[in-house]
């Protein structure tokens, strides 16, 4: 077998003609790797581990390069809620889903920030990925947003926080405990469909790469998943001292 592993090393440098190897080469060369991945199964961890860097490199910078041609849709977008200093010294942008768990916990990771931090803008970008009722959902908290648009916050962390499943009614009856009215609501709903909304924010996912949610971008980096307080609050910190989310 070394013979067979030293000839085909010297076949390599002499020249195209010679890489080909033929059947039997084929199989003792396949048998040995099995052989030598078997005695060594922790290599399959590290060949594992190299391809989830790989990817998570390139979702990286997919994140980047999206965050950088689409500023004004996340930075900007009059459909947005903002929470915190409108003219906050640094943004962050969060996609949720109403239904999503993930999201649901980092809730009280957004209200620790803005409590500690006085100089945060905070923009919520709803994101109905989770099936009919996320989306559902989201349409009444469009309207929400269009009919009571004081009361959207209240709204948002009541409707999220809540331990039943986002759904229309579930969002109506959360809507209407905050004094809106379900006809101005429906009303709305009927007149202003929000699909078009949900368009052009999958769009601007599928731009970012985001997968799933929740999908924070922290100035210009993505923050995939829920990260927790302090790593975002890191960020944060990072940003005002070296102008980038990591020094």
């Amino acid at each position: 077998m070394a013979a067979l592993l030293i000839a085909g090393t010297a076949s390599l440098s002499a020249g195209s003609a010679a890489l080909a190897l033929d059947d039997q080469q084929k199989k003792e060369m396949g048998a040995f790797i099995r052989e030598y991945l078997i005695a060594n199964p922790e290599i399959m961890l590290e060949v594992q581990d190299a391809l989830e860097k790989k990817q998570q490199e390139a979702r990286i910078a997919q994140a980047a390069n999206g965050i950088s041609a689409n500023r004004d849709a996340l930075f900007s977008s009059p459909s947005d809620i903002t929470l915190g200093n409108p003219n906050g010294d640094v943004t962050i942008v969060e996609f949720f889903d109403y239904n999503c768990g993930y999201c649901k916990r980092a809730l009280s990771d957004m209200d620790e920030l803005l409590k500690a931090d006085g100089k945060v803008r905070f923009i919520l970008k709803e994101f109905p990925i989770l099936g009919p009722d996320s989306m559902a959902a989201h349409r009444v908290a469009n309207a929400v947003r269009l009919v009571a648009p004081e009361k959207y916050p209240q709204f948002h962390r009541k409707l999220l926080g809540g331990e039943v499943r986002a759904t229309e009614d579930t969002a109506i009856e959360v809507a209407t405990s905050l004094g809106i009215p379900e006809q101005a609501l429906r009303a709305s709903m009927e007149s202003n469909p929000s699909d078009p909304l949900v368009r052009q924010t999958y769009q601007l996912a599928n731009n970012l790469g985001i997968t799933g949610t929740p999908f924070y971008v922290v100035g210009d980096e993505a923050v995939f998943g829920a990260v927790g307080y302090q790593e975002l609050a890191e960020k944060i910190a990072n940003i005002r001292a070296c102008g980038k989310a990591t020094c």
